[in-house]
């Protein structure tokens, strides 16, 4: 354990280390991008200070005070290294006149360091005015000691300009990292929104399979009933059993939805928008195919829209033709959806670019038992889900048709809108 303690100690100061490096490096290069207020360049007013300020906001050091010495130091040591290289000045008079920098950045760190500027992210004008008070005393400071240090005399429009320097600066580099921070804070909430709305549509679902479980309960119950009637007990405890199992499985649903709920911190609704059950299904197929590791594209028509009072019908009806719709196309296909309101029915049309379905197959494929699909062991599925689709199409008074051939199949549904729309 002890190990542990000391080696996360020496990683973690090893990343502050490089984090003051780079913002003493970036400071010093970049302070040298300037506008010179002054004859002579006895003071500069450049980049550094922004970059020094925003890059703390951004990424900030364990030691504000560390940071502005070695910054400070840093940015005299490439200027009288730039000096040496690019100019005749003596080594005495290029020290003089770059050390008051040192003062300057050590001043504003500790500024910084004493309001504690973490507290202050979040208002964006109080921090502009902490900074544009300190880099101001920064800026008088240096300039007092290196007019001393150079015996220059002052003056007091010198004075003016700093104070207009120093505010400028402060709300500049506040005004990029606020734009940078709600960049990201959108950015943030731009995925939470994605994150509750499939959590939403995952909510949808298991509250369609409840109602399902339900009515199953219900249904397992009452053959629990009946043959023990008529004292067939092995069955009837079989039958009984099943239902009391199924209940198990419908009190865990019950705990997973509330919990999805909280999370989602959206009530149960038994509404909703056509636009929105046809984006729950293609969202809930997209994954599906992913999962299949099928490329299939999704395209939507929308041409009617309205609030249903149908939403557990409509999720189950299209599903189950969506999900036969990806299960039919071999690696790369479409799947087209087409909505339109046709006066007194809305019709719904779903076309995909599969296999299609055997013509003597056709006129069967809506009985209960009737699958092409088969495990890996050979074993064939329920063969339930059109059955199912046909008798909720029945249930809505509607109408369904299939065309089919080797580049695929459609169907489409008609349905009275009166019995759909809220």
């Amino acid at each position: 354990m002890a190990f542990s303690k000391k080696y996360v100690s020496k990683h973690f100061y090893q990343t502050d280390g490089f984090i003051v490096a780079i913002i003493a490096l970036l400071t010093s290069i970049l302070s040298e991008v300037k506008v010179v207020p002054f004859d002579g360049e006895v003071f500069r007013f450049g980049l550094g200070s922004i970059t020094f300020f925003l890059l703390i906001l951004i990424w900030p050091p364990v030691s504000l005070i560390r940071t502005g010495i070695v910054t400070g130091i840093t940015v005299v040591g490439f200027r009288l290294i730039e000096d040496y290289f690019l100019s005749d000045i003596s080594f005495s008079v290029s020290f003089l006149s770059h050390l008051p920098a040192l003062l300057f950045y050590f001043v504003f760190a500790l500024g910084l360091h004493t309001i504690k500027i973490e507290r202050y992210k979040t208002f964006p004008l109080i921090l502009g005015a902490w900074a544009s008070l300190f880099e101001l005393i920064g800026n008088v400071l240096e300039y007092i000691m290196r007019h001393g240090l150079l015996h220059q005399t002052n003056d007091f429009r010198d004075w003016i300009l700093l104070f207009g320097v120093a505010l400028f600066r402060s709300y500049f580099a506040v005004g990029l990292y606020s734009s940078i921070t709600v960049s990201e804070q959108k950015k943030r909430m731009q995925e939470m929104l994605e994150v509750g709305s499939e959590l939403y549509g995952e909510v949808l679902y298991l509250q369609k399979s409840m109602n399902h479980i339900e009515q199953i309960t219900a249904e397992s119950f009452d053959l629990y009933r009946k043959l023990k009637k008529l004292e067939q007990h092995p069955l009837s405890v079989q039958a009984l059993r099943i239902a009391q199992e199924i209940h198990e499985v419908k009190k865990d649903s019950q705990r997973i939805l509330a919990g999805l709920t909280k999370v989602t911190g959206r009530k149960n609704s038994d509404t909703l928008f056509l636009a929105d059950v046809l984006n729950l299904v293609v969202m809930a197929n997209e994954k599906y195919s992913e999962m299949l590791k099928k490329k299939i594209t999704f395209y939507v028509n929308l041409s009617a829209d309205f609030e249903t009072s149908q939403l557990i019908p409509l999720l189950a009806l299209l599903n189950n033709l969506t999900a036969n719709a990806v299960e039919s196309i071999t690696e790369t296909g479409e799947i087209h959806f087409d909505i339109k309101d046709e006066s007194t029915h809305i019709c719904f049309v779903i076309k995909d670019t599969g296999k299609g379905i055997a013509e003597e197959d056709v006129s069967i494929i809506f009985e209960p038992g009737y699958t092409t699909k088969f495990d890996d062991d050979g074993v064939a599925a329920t063969g339930i889900g059109l059955s199912h689709v046909s008798e909720i199409v029945q249930k809505l008074e509607g109408q369904i048709q299939v065309e089919t051939s080797t580049k695929g199949t459609v169907f489409q549904i008609r349905i009275p809108i009166k019995n759909v729309r809220k």
